[in-house]
């Protein structure tokens, strides 16, 4: 057989992966697809909110007040006649906002007290850890609650309390990658060789302890989301009218009688982000999409 007759009979696998690869990776990673799509979709809609929701979120006609989910209005109205829709969407980049600077917060400073701890040991560790401890024992609603009590209402306290409560798990999971990946032969051969203590911390031990990590901002990211919603629910969040996840959740609280769409539409957004991030830690903790 020519060389040309080889290259017609294996026309793409030689430039990479096959389309019937490509077609049964898709078929076995469904769920994660569509986990991807829903993050993406909400991320475009803190991005560019006007995009999907052209209407006035603030501005309600009185006429159209507590109208069911229509093609008109797909999440129905409120008690004002505002658009819910719209006000899901454009209050999605507050909450979102909120959800990720708890998580980078919880992220930084966990990460840096779990690779000093790990890395330090001896007093250092033991103080840091039973800190850690005490932190860990009290539960994660609990923390940022108290957190919100000191620092008063807005979202932005909202985000400060959360990522506080979220600093312990990322420590302690920090701290146990630190030290098995200090045990690896390579980064005694480092500290052998003479190489400086620091460049080896940064250079081996992090670069080969952030997956752990990584899964875990993943799966804090939904609980950091419940948590924002929560507080907001609770009323500790933006000023109405204002438009948050947790605040729409609770406008409807007086109308599940009349107007069921006003708290299940809002919440079931915020359930299915939850879930969508929760398949993508899954995935990360499997060591990567395969």
């Amino acid at each position: 057989m020519s060389d040309t007759a080889v290259l017609v009979h294996e026309p793409i696998r030689a430039q990479g992966i096959s389309v019937r690869d490509a077609a049964s990776w898709a078929r076995r990673r469904l769920g994660l697809i569509i986990a991807g799509a829903v993050v993406l979709l909400v991320l475009a809609w803190a991005v560019a909110p006007s995009v999907f929701a052209g209407r006035d979120p603030l501005r309600g006609i009185p006429a159209q007040k507590l109208r069911g989910p229509s093609a008109q209005h797909w999440f129905g109205t409120d008690n004002l006649g505002r658009d819910l829709y719209t006000r899901v969407v454009h209050g999605t980049g507050l909450s979102l906002s909120a959800t990720v600077f708890a998580v980078l917060l919880g992220l930084v400073v966990g990460s840096l007290l779990g690779l000093v701890s790990g890395a330090a040991g001896g007093v250092v560790d033991t103080a840091l850890m039973r800190v850690v401890d005490v932190m860990l024992s009290i539960p994660d609603l609990v923390v940022a609650l108290a957190m919100i009590t000191v620092l008063g209402l807005g979202t932005r306290n909202v985000s400060i309390a959360v990522g506080v409560s979220l600093i312990a798990r990322f420590a302690r999971v920090m701290r146990g990658e630190v030290l098995r990946v200090r045990r690896a032969p390579y980064v005694e051969a480092a500290f052998a060789s003479g190489v400086r203590w620091h460049t080896v911390l940064f250079r081996h031990v992090l670069r080969n302890a952030y997956l752990p990590v990584a899964a875990l901002a993943a799966v804090d990211f939904g609980v950091a989301v419940l948590f924002v919603a929560t507080l907001s629910f609770l009323g500790y969040g933006a000023v109405p009218p204002t438009p948050e996840w947790g605040s729409l959740v609770s406008d409807g609280r007086a109308f599940l009688a009349t107007a069921w769409w006003m708290t299940t539409l809002p919440g079931l957004v915020i359930v299915v982000l939850v879930l969508s991030t929760q398949r993508i830690a899954r995935a990360l903790q499997k060591d990567g999409v395969r």
